[in-house]
């Protein structure tokens, strides 16, 4: 699907009103506004072409790390773009290279979990690293291999949620880790198993949104959200546009979720206010792509990476939306 050049301007997107599922929040609405003062701008490009790729920020730096580059090869390739003076350089590579692998910052240090080993390979890995700026360290394993799920951070620990299993099978446990100890615990699984999913934390909460349960035609809108205290999940009002392949973050109060694919390429990006309980349709990315990494850093949100097209496509397209007029 082509897009058009250029930055997207802001524009009035109206979302039709969608009803909540069992066991939403009361009251749940999706909302139609008017965008003004949001518009996209583009970055320095990714210095590698790359889809299925984990991304995280360590203050103003996002790191964007392995998944699969031209033509078709798993790659360890780290690569850090400094916000501030929109310059990338190169980072120490990934000491195991991955595809749909997931990462998350917490206390200044960079995680990465999980993923697939190589092209032909639909077997997760258990592996897991900590890098704290100056080279990858190797923590405990994943209690069960794990690929195309989410990484979040929620306090003092990390949730990893959703995602495959060994065998191709859909992930069950959602796994918790403890970095003072070095040890994954389980948690209750994501409700309505599912990988390829948008995750985020936001308010001491874990977000999970869309995904999908095997193949592209099985993309779902729903989402839940995860109470670590109690140890529960519940069903929250759903993702107004149904779609796997996405990623999400958490901003302002927000779960963003943007891009996505099925028999096309998303461009959507979808904002859910935690306090209100509402979805709102943010304006379309520039460049429509899944196996992206969406970060935010302060109030922008920067979605990087990722294929263009269906399938195993690749892109270098940088871009980002500045939310701070709609705080």
């Amino acid at each position: 699907m082509k897009r058009a050049a250029g930055v997207c301007v802001a524009i009035l997107c109206a979302v039709s009103a969608c009803s909540p599922g069992p066991g939403s929040d009361p009251g749940s609405s999706i909302h139609s506004a008017q965008n003004q003062g949001l518009e996209w701008k583009r970055f320095a490009p990714v210095p590698t072409a790359r889809t299925e790729v984990a991304a995280a920020a360590l203050g103003a730096e996002i790191y964007v790390i392995g998944g699969f580059a031209d033509p078709g090869d798993t790659v360890s390739t780290v690569e850090i773009y400094n916000t501030r003076t929109d310059r990338w350089r190169k980072g120490p590579d990934l000491p195991l290279g991955v595809n749909h692998s997931m990462a998350t910052e917490m206390g200044g240090r960079l995680y990465v979990a999980g993923g697939f080993r190589g092209p032909g390979s639909s077997e997760p890995v258990r592996r897991a690293y900590v890098f704290s700026g100056r080279r990858w360290r190797r923590i405990a394993n994943l209690p069960e291999p794990r690929a195309a799920g989410g990484l979040v951070t929620v306090g003092r620990r990390l949730y990893l949620v959703g995602g495959v299993e060994g065998g191709g099978a859909v992930a069950s446990p959602t796994f918790v880790y403890n970095p003072a100890r070095d040890r994954w615990a389980k948690r209750p699984a994501v409700p309505s198993h599912r990988q390829h999913l948008g995750a985020a934390g936001a308010r001491g909460r874990v977000y999970v949104v869309g995904g999908r349960v095997h193949g592209l035609d099985t993309n779902t809108d729903r989402s839940d959200r995860f109470n670590p205290v109690s140890r529960r999940w519940k069903q929250i009002t759903a993702m107004p546009t149904p779609r796997g392949g996405l990623a999400a973050t958490g901003a302002m109060g927000f779960v963003i979720a943007a891009g996505g694919e099925a028999d096309r390429t998303f461009d959507e990006v979808e904002a859910y206010d935690v306090e209100k309980k509402r979805w709102r349709r943010l304006p379309d990315m520039p460049t429509a792509r899944h196996g992206l990494g969406v970060v935010a850093v302060g109030t922008v949100i920067y979605v990087l990476a990722g294929g263009t097209e269906p399938g195993l496509t690749y892109s270098n397209a940088n871009e980002g939306l500045d939310l701070a007029p709609i705080r």
